[in-house]
């Protein structure tokens, strides 16, 4: 019924995608001509801990040029100004990113995506990553951050078999993260971790395939992490977690896209004839049948003339399949009205207080399959559109009560983190709040605004989640400024204008 939603990316990207590949690369070490100090730390060897965000992950994968981008590796030329030593980066054998296992790309670890200027799209980049799954590197490595880490995955002994992209880089087989980590003897380490023990529950829509991990866990891991590593009075810097809400993989999909142009694939007057039929047939029914119920307000007519909100199963909501199955029975018989009962026992219409997923993007107007209509079978026509005629899964969006759980837990290991760094004397970098303003008017640095706008604001990469290069040097600057702020240091942080904020396809093209 909607060929394509080009409504989730701007025209306007075409002109930032290819005025940001014309901005070149630039190592850069900034001062001011003051002369630099490390103050009361020791940079001399420094270790960064912690998840994607640390290993430079960015439009979907782990690359070279993406890790080399990698916050930790920008503090990592900032410290060398003052003393630091070399910073060894377990990197992946080439720009694609993802594995390879016997020649051919493992489907979780895909290639990177580029921004498609020929469809304003993202798209995978072509080839097959290098970097074969089973092969192991030697160490040891500064930079220890694992995609898919969460914080006690840290402390985790066979963790190397559990993920790749440590196991690739452990000392051995039963290494811990942490343990590579104290057997380099670091004078300085840097920790960011926790995003992934509610980021998992997020992207999933809430489905329960990866529950939060319940703060008491967080919290006796974080402390175990923190302390160790800030044992003998080392010196380190912390982070805390921003709200999902700040991150465009949640923010970019509006709940309410269903225009009659869209409807009409660009035809208004197709679209209009579509939505009085839908109304007619399907809305106008279901609404009068829930209103009998005392729940009308899960379904409006749709508007000819305003954006109207895709049609979601709310888990949260009373199942009304029996009372639906009752009163349609007599029109559409017992077999028909059964089914129609248990599509829309617990449908509404989206609202602005959920989140649609980015991925979701590509499952609005199209037809669910056996495997996520939730019923273990492809609906039939008419209730063969999702969003449309057959509502969005949990996995496509989150509804208030899941979004408040991510936000309960969160806070929880907020409080954690910030307790962990005044209790161990360690530099504290507030994500939350950095990541707030980049929802609230931007952040202005280097004559440019970050915002947290997908794509344009030039913060994020194309999986909405990662940062750009631009965003990572960003986080690198605010790192480097608590860091001053606590040990007496006086870094100048780097030129964010000097990062792109998309990557080519062509690698030739860093």
């Amino acid at each position: 019924m909607i060929k394509n939603f080009k409504w989730l990316l701007l025209v306007s990207l075409t002109f930032v995608a290819c005025n940001s590949d014309d901005e070149p690369f630039v190592d850069p070490n900034s001062t001011d001509g003051t002369p630099l100090t490390a103050g009361t730390a020791d940079f001399s060897n420094y270790v960064a801990l912690g998840d994607s965000f640390a290993a430079g992950f960015s439009d979907g994968a782990l690359f070279k040029t993406g890790q080399s981008n990698s916050y930790p590796n920008i503090m990592a030329t900032q410290f060398a100004l003052v003393g630091g030593g070399d910073f060894k980066t377990p990197f992946m054998s080439d720009e694609i990113g993802g594995f390879s296992l016997g020649g051919v790309q493992v489907p979780q670890f895909g290639p990177r995506l580029y921004f498609n200027t020929v469809n304003s799209t993202p798209t995978p980049v072509p080839g097959v990553s290098g970097t074969e799954i089973t092969a192991q590197i030697s160490g040891p490595f500064n930079n220890l951050g694992v995609p898919g880490a969460k914080a006690i995955h840290l402390g985790f002994s066979g963790y190397a078999s559990a993920n790749p992209y440590f196991g690739r880089m452990a000392s051995s087989a039963s290494a811990t993260v942490l343990q590579d980590a104290l057997a380099q003897n670091p004078t300085f380490f840097s920790m960011w971790i926790g995003g992934n023990d509610v980021l998992g529950y997020a992207t999933s829509g809430g489905d329960g395939s990866n529950p939060i991990t319940p703060p008491a866990t967080f919290d006796v891991a974080y402390n175990s992490l923190a302390s160790q590593l800030a044992s003998g009075g080392r010196k380190g810097v912390v982070a805390n977690l921003p709200y999902i809400n700040t991150l465009p993989y949640f923010t970019t999909v509006p709940h309410n896209p269903l225009t009659a142009s869209a409807l009409g694939q660009g035809n208004q007057a197709v679209g209009v004839a579509t939505i009085n039929a839908l109304n007619a047939q399907l809305y106008g029914p279901l609404k009068q049948a829930l209103t009998a119920f005392g729940a009308g307000d899960r379904i409006e007519l749709l508007s000819t003339t305003q954006p109207n909100p895709v049609l979601i199963k709310d888990e949260s909501l009373p199942n009304l399949s029996a009372q639906l199955t009752a009163a349609f029975t007599p029109t559409l018989g017992a077999t028909n009205a059964a089914f129609y009962g248990t599509v829309f026992g617990q449908a509404r219409q989206a609202k602005a207080t959920d989140l649609v997923l980015l991925p979701t993007r590509a499952a609005i107007a199209a037809a669910p399959s056996a495997t996520d209509s939730g019923l273990g079978f492809a609906p039939p026509a008419p209730l063969n559109v999702f969003g449309v005629t057959y509502p969005l899964q949990d996995k496509h969006i989150l509804i208030p009560t899941e979004i408040q759980e991510i936000a309960t837990a969160t806070d929880a290991y907020n409080v954690t983190i910030q307790t962990a760094a005044t209790t161990n004397g360690l530099a504290f970098v507030d994500a939350k709040a950095l990541m707030t303003q980049l929802i609230s008017g931007g952040i202005s640095a280097n004559n440019y605004t970050m915002t947290a706008t997908y794509v344009t604001g030039g913060t994020f990469s194309l999986d909405g989640i990662h940062p750009s290069p631009r965003g990572y040097a960003l986080i690198a600057n605010k790192f480097l400024e608590a860091i001053n702020a606590t040990y007496g240091s006086n870094f100048k942080g780097v030129n964010v204008g000097l990062y792109r904020i998309l990557y080519p396809m062509d690698p030739l093209n860093f």
